[in-house]
C-alpha cells in the first residue's frame, strides 16, 4: 500500500492509493481515528488490513501541493551519520566501524513538494537524499532477522543541513534542525510493495546527477539499523528512522555546492517515487542576531 497525508478543507488527512486517485481511510472505514498516520499505526495489524480493502476502491487525484509530509508527526527521527562509504571518504574520514547517530525533532519535517526555506543563519545549506524507515509494530532487542517486522513502511527524506552550524560544535543538533528543512515523503509504501535491499537512490540538483547510489551500499543496512537503535531505545510506532546519505554532498565537492533560492532538487528512490523542493530563502533580517557558526557570512533578507 501506498499512504500520503493530503491537505483538505477538514486539515491534514490520512489516504490510501486507491484503485485510482487516492481514498480518504476514515471516511472510508468509517474510523475517525484513522484520519492520520498516527493513529492507524497505533490501532495495529487490524486496522492495517481495513485500509489495504479501502485501496481497492476509487479515490480522488491530488496535486503536487497538496500532499504534506508523509509522516507529519513523528514521534521521533533517529539518524544515522555517515553510512556510506563514499560519503565517509569524501568527508576525510575514516569508514566508521560503530554507528553515527543524531535525532531530529519533529518541527523539522516538511512536504515533499513544498518550498524549502534556506534558513537565514547559514551561508552553507546542503542536500542529503534518503531513504526513511517508519516504524509499525516497534519494539525493544529486535534482532536483524525480525526487522522488518517492526517497519510499516518507507519513505524518502532529505536530510538538508545548514554545515556551518553542523561543524561549529562537537554535536550535529543545531546543524541539523533547523525548522521545515527534512522534506518527507511522497507516500509510505508498506514494506510488502517494495524491497530496499537493493535500491538506486538518486538526488539531482536543478536537473544535474549529485548523488547516484544503492541501498546495498549502506554500511549498517537496514535490518541492523533497527537492530542497533532499538539496542538502547524502544521503537515505537511512528518513529523514524533516516538511513544516511550516500557520497556526492554539496560540502565535498570542489568548490563547495550550497543550496541557494531558486535551486530545484530532487530525491529518488526505486520503488518509493520522488520528492521535489524549491529552494527558497528565508524572510528575516537577522544581522544583529548573536548566534552565528564562525566564518558563516548569512544575515538573512
Amino acid at each position: 500500500m501506498r499512504l500520503a497525508t493530503i491537505a483538505t478543507p477538514r486539515g491534514l488527512r490520512l489516504h490510501v492509493g486507491g484503485r485510482t486517485g487516492y481514498v480518504d481511510v476514515a471516511d472510508a472505514t468509517g474510523d475517525a481515528t484513522l484520519a492520520s498516520l498516527q493513529g492507524l499505526l497505533d490501532a495495529g495489524p487490524a486496522a492495517m488490513e481495513a485500509v489495504r480493502a479501502a485501496s481497492d476502491t476509487d479515490g480522488a487525484e491530488c496535486a503536487p501541493e497538496d500532499f504534506g509530509p508523509a509522516v507529519p508527526e513523528p514521534r521521533r527521527i533517529l539518524c544515522l551519520g555517515v553510512n556510506y562509504r563514499e560519503h565517509a571518504i569524501e568527508g576525510g574520514r575514516a569508514v566508521p566501524t560503530w554507528p553515527e547517530a543524531f535525532v531530529r525533532g519533529e518541527g523539522s519535517v516538511l512536504g515533499p513538494y513544498a518550498d524549502l526555506v534556506r534558513p537565514a543563519l547559514t551561508s552553507r545549506f546542503d542536500y542529503e537524499g534518503e531513504v526513511g524507515l517508519v516504524i509499525g509494530a516497534g519494539g525493544r532487542y529486535i534482532p536483524a532477522d525480525k526487522a522488518l517486522d517492526a517497519i510499516a513502511g518507507y519513505v524518502i527524506l532529505n536530510d538538508a543541513t545548514a554545515r556551518d552550524w553542523q561543524r561549529a560544535a562537537t554535536q550535529w543538533t543545531g546543524g541539523k534542525n533547523f525548522e521545515g528543512t527534512m522534506p518527507i515523503g511522497p507516500e509510505v509504501v508498506t514494506t510488502d510493495a517494495a524491497d530496499m535491499s537493493d535500491a538506486a537512490l538518486t538526488t539531482t540538483l536543478n536537473g544535474e546527477v549529485m548523488q547516484s547510489a544503492r541501498t546495498s551500499q549502506m554500511i549498517v543496512d537496514i535490518p541492523s539499523a533497527i537492530e542497533f537503535f532499538s539496542s538502547f531505545t524502544r521503537l515505537r510506532p511512528g518513529d523514524v528512522i533516516a538511513t544516511g546519505t550516500p557520497g556526492g554532498v554539496g560540502f565535498a565537492r570542489q568548490p563547495p555546492v550550497w543550496l541557494q533560492p531558486g535551486d530545484m532538487i530532487e530525491v529518488t528512490v526505486e520503488g518509493l517515487g520522488a520528492i521535489r523542493n524549491r529552494v527558497v530563502a528565508e524572510q528575516a533580517d537577522l544581522s544583529d542576531w548573536r548566534w552565528r557558526p564562525p566564518g558563516s557570512t548569512a544575515v538573512g533578507i
